[in-house]
């Protein structure tokens, strides 16, 4: 009987495929270094070819890859395509389900990552955290501005998922008052629910927690950003396309919000003629919120469980399309 194929797109080493398997015999096929690096139509290519006659597809987290239509109809023995990321707008659902492929993603696995990241941010950011490091560090002791009591302040959160509710419930302890903006309401959540005009005009921190898609695709716009509060803080560690990123950098020069905090961006990675590199009133980190041991940890664990379980024949935890299946 021959070998199970995976096609793996995430960075992830032969030998730990085969170990969240826990199959040694597996035929894991992966791009040739560089390949990253290649033009759209390229990688597009690799994907197809690599993902043909695999069983199974880890998808790229990183998002370099993209499984696109043709590449998802070429799969003539794919049982499951798996994301190993919260996030799967790389892989066309619509695409996997007419042709019977499950796809998985891993849901939760950076909750507190993330959250930990957005608390780190708006502290830094109230407190001009990282200039006063470069000052002392070049020498100086400069008289200071005040800065903010994290727990005077409104927090005003954008989506109310895994990830909204974990920054409120961090923030919440610091004695801020919490609103929230949402598709739907949350029964017991921190805060008060209310629309995006009126949480963006009384919020003196704004942090945006929505997936991208079409209908979130600039939901923070100039005309949002113009309705903050002076001297307001706007956070976006969700992804870049939610936030207007030129009007952004208008709206930071023009001091409306004061401040942001971005671990996302437009473009990824961010080119280095961006005039956001250029603003000393944004604080930046390079799509890493995610990124903490145990999120790593999380994340494997959850990968692993669905290619030992789709191997053995088993169905798959997290599926996206579940009404594609019987």
């Amino acid at each position: 009987m021959p070998s199970p194929v995976i096609a793996c797109f995430s960075s992830y080493s032969t030998d730990l495929v085969r170990e969240l398997a826990g199959r040694p015999d597996v035929d894991v096929r992966v791009p040739a270094p560089g390949t990253e690096r290649a033009s759209t139509r390229r990688r597009q290519a690799v994907v197809t070819d690599l993902a043909r006659d695999a069983d199974i597809v880890i998808g790229d987290a990183a998002r370099r890859y993209v499984l696109d239509r043709p590449a998802i109809a070429a799969m003539h023995c794919c049982r499951l395509i798996e994301q190993p990321s919260v996030g799967y707008n790389t892989v066309d659902v619509d695409a996997a389900s007419a042709y019977g492929i499950p796809v998985a993603n891993a849901p939760g696995y950076n909750t507190d990552a993330v959250a930990d990241w957005v608390l780190m941010a708006i502290l830094v950011s109230l407190r001009d955290g990282i200039r006063a490091d470069a000052v002392m560090r070049a020498g100086q002791w400069p008289a200071w501005a005040n800065g903010r009591e994290l727990g005077a302040l409104t927090v005003g959160i954008v989506g109310m998922g895994n990830i909204g509710s974990a920054v409120a419930r961090r923030v919440a302890a610091f004695g801020s008052r919490v609103a929230y903006t949402s598709r739907r309401d949350h029964p017991g959540a921190i805060g008060e629910r209310m629309p995006l005009n009126r949480l963006l005009g009384g919020s003196d921190i704004v942090t945006v927690h929505v997936p991208h898609t079409p209908d979130t695709e600039r939901l923070i716009g100039a005309a949002q950003l113009a309705s903050m509060r002076a001297g307001s803080l706007l956070v976006n560690a969700s992804r870049g396309p939610v936030v207007d990123e030129t009007a952004l950098i208008d709206a930071l020069l023009a001091g409306r919000p004061a401040r942001a905090a971005l671990d996302v961006f437009d473009v990824e990675p961010l080119p280095a003629t961006s005039r956001l590199r250029t603003l000393d009133n944004v604080y930046l980190s390079p799509h890493i919120a995610a990124n903490s041991e145990q999120a790593r940890e999380r994340v494997l664990s959850m990968v692993g469980e669905n290619l030992k379980a789709v191997l053995a024949g088993r169905r798959a935890q997290h599926i996206v399309n579940p009404d594609a299946f019987v």
